[in-house]
């Protein structure tokens, strides 16, 4: 299961950065941490998931990190959509300048 959140992760993480840079934007990094809670009867699927991103670089705006989040999340990555199925998934981020 901890795999599975893993993957869900670098997935998104992953189109955030290509969606960024497709945008121009002068990316130099993004993490992902990924909380989440699972159901207490067999078999314990996820039920809630929360990602919060730290986007590194240089100018980039938060508007453009969240619509390449919710376009990740809502279109792109097929992991956190299948995983939407039985979760509620949320998201955060916050921005560095590099």
């Amino acid at each position: 299961m901890e795999t599975l959140l893993a993957g869900a992760g670098g997935c998104t993480a992953y189109d955030v950065v290509l969606i960024l840079r497709r945008g121009r934007h002068q990316v130099q990094g993004c993490s992902v941490k990924l909380s989440a809670e699972r159901a207490e009867t067999d078999p314990k699927v996820f039920t809630a998931i929360h990602m919060h991103f730290t986007v590194r670089g240089r100018g980039i705006p938060a508007a453009a990190v969240e619509r390449a989040i919710a376009l990740s999340h809502e279109k792109y990555c097929s992991a956190t959509v299948m995983l939407g199925k039985t979760a509620a998934v949320s998201t955060s981020f916050e921005v560095l300048e590099a």
